[in-house]
């Protein structure tokens, strides 16, 4: 659902592209000028943040002009924050998580700890 938002928004060369396209409109070899990067990395960049709605991009005679899409993301922004607010157990994708959840045996965490087998260290004395 919101994995391409932020599958495009966790790289931080995107993250400087949106920035600066937030400030101004960049074409794609002003981007590679000020980024110090070549063409073909820039236009990858580009296209996770167009496929992701963050970035439009409009042609002026050979130059690709990008933006940023504010709006785009203000609504990614206001759609997580209502999904964060809705009650896990009324989400479809979330149903078997959460009768996993509310049956968890309380002592969950001392069995699983004593079922690993830990591997003690002794010091190297001299």
């Amino acid at each position: 659902m919101f994995e391409t938002i932020f599958k495009a928004l966790g790289e931080p060369t995107r993250l400087k592209i949106l920035r600066l396209l937030a400030e101004q409109e960049l074409c794609v070899c002003e981007l590679e000028e000020i980024l110090d990067m070549s063409q073909p990395r820039v236009s990858q960049h580009l296209k996770v943040l167009k496929q992701a709605g963050l970035v439009k991009e409009r042609r002026e005679a050979q130059r690709r002009i990008c933006s940023f899409d504010q709006d785009a993301l203000d609504q990614v922004f206001r759609e997580f924050d209502c999904f964060m607010k809705v009650p896990v157990n009324e989400l479809p994708e979330f149903q078997e998580m959460y009768l996993r959840m509310v049956n968890l045996d309380e002592n969950i965490c001392e069995k699983k700890a004593c079922q690993k087998k830990t591997r003690r260290i002794n010091p190297v004395r001299r």
